[in-house]
């Protein structure tokens, strides 16, 4: 369901990733201060690399933090994959409102973000792949 236009800066990013990761990329978002690449199902551990090592060669050529986020058919576990490292307690669907329970306050800050910026940013990804109407942390 992926409806992005891809401009050719990002399709040098997404050659350039699976070049060096050697895995199969599903998608790819950059902001300005980081860029989260979605791989297919069952590609992460080549992607991250022997202790994090190909994540540590991306953001050193791309000068920006990386996200890697293993996708999922399923929108709860792409949700999940999504807030990793983060725990959550559960995640619970109402109409297509995706509600993400966090098990503390302090996990709760993390998942919103100042302003709600992290909530959005993290709604617009899951937006481009599955039809929900929003994402909430409760």
């Amino acid at each position: 369901m992926v409806n992005a236009v891809y401009d050719l800066a990002l399709i040098q990013h997404m050659n350039l990733f699976e070049k060096i990761t050697r895995s199969k990329l599903k998608d790819c978002i950059v902001s300005d201060a980081l860029i989260v690449f979605i791989v297919e199902q069952n590609e992460m551990a080549k992607a991250i690399g022997k202790h994090g090592s190909t994540v540590k060669t991306l953001e050193n050529t791309f000068k920006k933090k990386i996200k890697i986020v293993e996708f999922s058919p399923e929108a709860k576990s792409f949700i999940k994959n999504l807030v990793t490292p983060l725990r959550i307690a559960d995640i619970v669907e109402e109409d297509g409102t995706f509600i993400i329970l966090p098990p503390d306050v302090k996990t709760r800050g993390l998942l919103i973000g100042r302003n709600a910026s992290i909530l959005r940013a993290n709604e617009a990804i899951v937006k481009r792949h599955f039809d929900i109407k929003e994402l909430r942390v409760d």
